[in-house]
């Protein structure tokens, strides 16, 4: 029809589609998580099949890849003591779970969730697998040997970090620190609607 004045909806992505709003965050966390898991697991595989153990090899000036093995948590802290790092782990993995639980609706708060527990999922294989994990990365200064799951995890914790100052400036700058509005609610007597 010419001249028509009728707008099509807009289309929503497909995962948008097919989940609800309370789901999609968990999906967005998993396929991150899974994304980090596979390319943890791939680089350390490839590092195993080729380079030797105590080998170094130029990657970029001043990274070089490594093949060294870790019985401790990232960056290679607390070692010796597999327990206490299976302890420290499961309670690390348990509160974040807790929080996202409480939390999920918050913007991009799957991100760094994903992050997390890709990245403590390929070390968590890497320890059931051989008893340690393998690491490859070195950076200069003496900077011990990482991977791709303890950058992701740090970069998680970063992240997680920044998103809940965000949250808790933007809960400060509200009247009485209160929660955002709900969507289509009425502002309340003396404030102007958003």
């Amino acid at each position: 029809m010419r001249g028509s004045t009728d707008v099509a909806p807009a289309k929503r992505p497909p995962l948008r589609r097919a989940l609800s709003p309370r789901a999609l965050p968990w999906a967005l966390a998993a396929l991150v998580a899974l994304a980090v898991l596979l390319l943890d697991q791939l680089t350390k595989r490839l590092v195993e099949h080729s380079i030797l153990p105590g080998e170094t090899r130029r990657l970029l000036p001043g990274i070089q890849l490594v093949h060294t093995r870790n019985h401790g948590v990232a960056f290679g802290f607390i070692p010796g003591h597999e327990l206490a790092v299976t302890i420290l782990i499961a309670l690390a993995l348990a509160a974040l779970l807790l929080y996202f639980v409480r939390h999920a609706h918050r913007p991009l708060l799957w991100l760094p969730v994903g992050m997390l527990l890709g990245g403590a999922l390929g070390n968590i294989l890497d320890r059931l697998r051989a008893g340690s994990v393998t690491d490859f990365l070195k950076l200069p200064l003496g900077w011990p040997p990482f991977n791709l799951a303890d950058l992701a995890i740090t970069l998680g914790v970063l992240l997680l970090f920044l998103l809940h100052e965000e949250t808790r400036r933007e809960g400060a700058a509200r009247p009485h620190g209160g929660a955002p509005p709900e969507e289509g609610a009425l502002p309340e007597r003396g404030e102007r609607a958003p």
